[in-house]
């Protein structure tokens, strides 16, 4: 894929190259969507946390950690992004089922709940780095044992944090509502991902920021984060 040279973004892009460190079939088709060329780099830096990081707290980090995994691999002229996504239901990390009856339970802790997903991700090159975290929350109705069966015996749920894709199918049947970035639940918040992108191409000084509590939410009175 070339850079469309009337993207808003192809002036700051000249010359550079962007690198995303993932293989994750959502992060790629959020990037492509955006309309920038790239080449996929997978970090394969652990994704392991103490039990002492706070939930909000792990995305950020094990984004970081991805991006410092891959940083000896940039030239010059490439601009690297990673991501890590979380699912979290009251304090408890739902992660990637090891198994379908894991698969079960965690959808059937998060039927008819509020949770938050949260997407930490890392902007980095040779001379700056970015860091930010998103947060979007989800109630899911009530889910029959039927629809969860069918659910996780015909869809790829072991590679997806709290074992669903908001695109799957059973986000169409059991996603009630949604506060905050449908695409940050996917993987990658791609509004605040691509402002601060152009932010970032736009400083010429080397600089270091995080935004822990970034948080692309709005408020209601029936939720509860």
């Amino acid at each position: 894929m070339k850079m469309d040279k009337s993207h808003p973004l192809a002036h700051l892009l000249e010359g550079k190259r962007i690198v995303l460190g993932s293989q994750s079939p959502r992060r790629i088709e959020i990037l492509s969507q955006l309309g920038l060329p790239f080449e996929c780099r997978p970090s394969h830096a652990p994704e392991d946390h103490d039990k002492y990081t706070k939930a909000e707290d792990v995305p950020q980090l094990l984004a970081h950690r991805k991006a410092e995994y891959l940083r000896s691999t940039l030239a010059p002229n490439e601009l690297l992004i990673t991501a890590d996504t979380i699912v979290i239901l009251g304090e408890e990390i739902i992660e990637k089922p090891k198994n379908l009856a894991d698969a079960k339970c965690f959808l059937e802790k998060l039927s008819g709940q509020w949770h938050k997903v949260i997407t930490g991700y890392c902007i980095l090159s040779h001379d700056k780095e970015y860091q930010a975290s998103v947060e979007s929350s989800i109630r899911f109705a009530e889910l029959h044992p039927d629809e969860i069966e069918y659910y996780i015996t015909r869809y790829q749920v072991l590679d997806k944090a709290g074992a669903y894709g908001i695109q799957d199918w059973i986000g169409l049947i059991g996603v009630a509502e949604i506060r905050g970035s449908y695409h940050n639940v996917m993987g990658l918040p791609s509004a605040h991902l691509y402002s601060n992108l152009k932010k970032f191409l736009s400083w010429n000084k080397t600089v270091e920021i995080s935004e822990s509590k970034n948080f692309d939410q709005t408020s209601g009175a029936n939720c509860p984060y």
